[in-house]
């Protein structure tokens, strides 16, 4: 859904509360977690190298947000804890626009050489799919940070500014790409 307007604590709450009984936008639930993405949608893979022992600190950064405050995408409430079954809207500028995307955490992955999450769509978002955020190490304590996405348009406005919409998410992929790099780099 697409405001010209910022919203506001309200409004964004009322947005909240009517997902709480709301499925999922899509079948393939989980699928950015481990096996391969479906067809039908648009696939996106992209990884970046953090550095040696930037493992910790990364993780650290992903529970806390930081690749979506990092990359200017606010998140609500803003202290959503990473849970399976967590509800949140994801909230980005383009130009004059407000997108509100409502995600639910549909898993959350912490193991010892590997942490992140993936969020599913909700009704009104305007995509449909599934995105993942993952930071793992190998065993020479390097990290690396994936993202992992499946999407196609959830309705006809969005089919029709796919072009449009298609640069705004690698815009913002890069955005959180380049935010936990930041985060992970930065000193403790």
């Amino acid at each position: 859904m697409f405001r010209f307007t910022t919203p506001d604590e309200r409004q964004l709450r009322a947005l909240l509360d009517r997902q709480a009984h709301s499925s999922l936008s899509y079948a393939e639930v989980g699928a950015t977690r481990d096996r391969e993405l479906p067809s039908g949608y648009v696939h996106d893979r992209y990884r970046i190298d953090l550095g040696h022992g930037a493992f910790e600190r990364a993780a650290a950064g992903l529970r806390a947000w930081q690749a979506h405050l990092g990359a200017g995408v606010d998140v609500y409430p803003d202290d959503a804890p990473l849970s399976t079954g967590t509800d949140v809207i994801v909230t980005a500028r383009a130009g004059p626009l407000y997108a509100l995307a409502p995600c639910r955490i549909v898993y959350v992955c912490d193991e010892p050489d590997r942490f992140g999450f993936g969020y599913g769509t909700l009704p009104g978002h305007p995509e449909r799919g599934e995105e993942a955020f993952i930071v793992e190490r190998d065993l020479d304590d390097t990290a690396t940070f994936s993202i992992v996405a499946f999407s196609r348009p959830a309705d006809l406005a969005a089919r029709v500014g796919r072009p449009v919409a298609r640069r705004i998410q690698r815009r913002v992929t890069q955005a959180y790409l380049d935010a936990v790099h930041r985060f992970a780099a930065a000193p403790g």
